[in-house]
This record gives structure tokens, sequence and C-alpha cells, in this order.
């Protein structure tokens, strides 16, 4: 996603997508355009404050509901227009909406990754963003169960499986990516998603 790419996201075309989908968008037109308000007043940030902004705006917009009762669907993953219609979302729709967000603010891909992650308390699945801002650095975890950013190592909570985002796919200790991103279908469903929005996204 260069640049020129970025400049693309029109979220006047956005919402009025999103209106012929959806019909009346109701307190949905609201977090949609605090999402557009939000790009708009952190364009300028430092990254950490970049990040700040963002997680906390998606653990505030969205409510945790489980795929099976939002979508009817065992395992759906939802753009960020879809999570703030619906006002919800499950773990991987917070990650998704993050990530997405802070690749419009300019952040390149490979300091973020969309980290699926055991979380050992629940015993269950979770999916998480990390952030790395070296390629060696340790990363910090945004997650909507935990409202504050901290480094992995203070998320003994939580067990690393892998990790994906534009440029590939990650193995818990390893550094170089192992595969394309495009045997992940449900990203490259959600692209092409994002694209039928009217957002401007290549590989992510």
């Amino acid at each position: 996603m260069t640049a020129s790419v970025r400049a693309n996201w029109d979220f006047t075309l956005m919402l009025q997508n999103a209106e012929t989908r959806y019909g009346d968008l109701g307190s949905a037109k609201q977090r949609l355009q605090g999402w557009g308000q939000l790009i708009d007043a952190s364009e300028a940030l430092p990254e950490p404050d970049q990040l700040r902004a963002v997680n906390s705006f998606f653990n505030r917009q969205l409510s945790f509901v489980d795929d099976n009762r939002n979508w009817r669907q065992s395992d759906y993953w939802a753009t960020p227009v879809e999570s703030l219609v619906k006002g919800a979302g499950d773990c991987e729709d917070y990650a998704i909406a993050k990530y997405f967000t802070l690749r419009r603010l300019g952040i390149p891909s490979e300091k973020l990754r969309i980290t699926y992650v055991k979380a050992l308390q629940q015993n269950q699945a979770h999916m998480v963003l990390t952030y790395y801002a070296s390629p060696g650095a340790e990363p910090l975890v945004l997650d909507n169960l935990i409202g504050e950013i901290r480094p992995a190592s203070q998320r003994k909570d939580l067990l690393p499986v892998y990790a994906f985002n534009a440029e590939g796919l990650y193995l818990p200790g390893t550094t170089g990516k192992k595969s394309d991103t495009k045997k992940l279908s449900r990203w490259q469903d959600l692209l092409k998603k994002m694209q039928t929005e009217g957002f401007a996204v290549g590989a992510g």
C-alpha cells in the first residue's frame, strides 16, 4: 500500500457504498465517520501515539460478539466497515481493523503482523495485532482483551502460533516469512471485500 494508494481512501464513497448495502446506517454512521476523523487526527502523530489512538478507538467502538452470533458463520473475517456497521466483532475483526487503519496512517506492513495466538487463561484461539518498531525489536501487542498496549514479554497469557501480513506468513522463532499470504484464502477474500467497499488496497 503505497502513499499514493493510501491517499485513495474516500470516506464519502465508503459511506455511500455502506448506505447502498445496508440502508439507513443509524448509529453506525457516527462510528464510520469517527473512523475517518481518527485517521485525519492521527496522520501527523508519531507511531507510538498512532498505535494508542487506533487501539483505543476500536476497543471502544466494537463490542465482542462471536462470528456465529454476528454473522451466522463459524469463522468470518469482517472488513473494518462491516465491523463498524455492526458495532461488534470477534478477536480477528479487532486485529484486522487496527491493521488496515495503521497501514492507512503510513505504518509499513513489515512493522505489523496479525498474530494468531492461544489465549492461555481462556484456553482458546485468539488473534491480536503485533507491532515491531524494527525487525529485531520485541513486538508490542494490541489486543481487545487488555486495553493497554504491552510488550509481548508482558503477555505471558498469550502463546504465539503464527502471524501474517502483506509480506507473508511467519512462524514462532523465525524472522523470515515462510509463505505467501495468497495461500490464506480468507485474507484474499477480505482484500476483495474492501476493494468493493471503496478502499484502494493491494496486497494489504
